[in-house]
């Protein structure tokens, strides 16, 4: 999965969570300085703020260039998601497609009760990988329940966990119900969408980027054909467009 192609899926993801900064809400126990190691119980860690509307970061903590080795004012959210390591890209783009879902279901009210938490490995700025873990809560948004900002903890776990595959929770805060290995859980669901194998032919050569004419030209099938399976995948899959679908398959692994 390239960076374009993650920015651009992941983009969309959160700007149908997204809120603009009117008539917003903001988290009621937040104080940075002060809550900040008892919410998220933390080690060594570096914080941001990130702005769904934007898909950018408000603020970066200076704490970045202990963990990363880079001043905050070379990070951006791009050259993160370019320094995630290859083999973890298409989980952190998973984990987002399932936070985003979790939270636009929740109700308003709830938003700041859930912590979004997964791992990753990331390049640091000497070239050597290491494994963080995303912590995110709301901190700010309307009563409609759109996002408008969210806390982002990265915290440096690389000599607790040195193997293994990431993995996704949401964590109840305030006596919230905790949802556990909530990546593994969607996955086994998903077992029983099974593709025919027409439906993969044609996927695939939707992920490498062809036009419905060209696929129905290379596979001797009419164009009606083709676009009859493409609304199949996405409606069986209850998904909204043929991006939402191709993420899925990527992340997924269907092919």
């Amino acid at each position: 999965m390239t960076t374009a192609f993650f920015i651009k899926q992941t983009s969309g993801l959160w700007n149908k969570v997204a809120c603009e900064n009117a008539l917003v809400k903001s988290h009621p126990a937040l104080d940075l300085h002060k809550n900040l190691p008892g919410l998220f119980q933390a080690g060594d860690f570096f914080y941001t703020i990130f702005n769904p509307k934007k898909f950018a970061f408000d603020f970066i903590s200076p704490q970045v260039e202990t963990i990363l080795g880079y001043s905050p004012s070379d990070v951006t959210l791009p050259m993160l998601i370019e320094n995630i390591h290859p083999e973890d890209r298409s989980w952190v783009f998973e984990f987002e497609n399932l936070a985003t879902n979790f939270l636009s279901k929740l109700p308003a009210g709830k938003l700041t009760k859930y912590k979004i938490r997964y791992d990753f490995r990331i390049k640091n700025k000497s070239g050597e990988y290491m494994r963080l873990q995303h912590q995110g809560v709301v901190i700010e948004h309307d009563d409609r329940g759109g996002i408008g900002r969210i806390l982002i903890i990265q915290s440096d776990i690389s000599h607790l966990k040195k193997e293994g595959i990431p993995v996704l929770a949401f964590i109840g805060l305030g006596g919230e119900p905790s949802y556990l290995n909530a990546g593994e859980k969607c996955r086994q669901q998903d077992k029983n969408k099974a593709l025919t194998g027409r439906e993969k032919e044609i996927l695939k050569l939707l992920i490498d980027g062809r036009l419905s004419k060209e696929i129905s030209d290379l596979l001797s099938i009419s164009k009606h054909t083709v676009d009859t399976h493409r609304k199949n995948m996405i409606r069986r899959n209850n998904l909204s467009n043929t991006g939402e679908l191709i993420g899925k398959a990527v992340t997924q692994g269907w092919l």
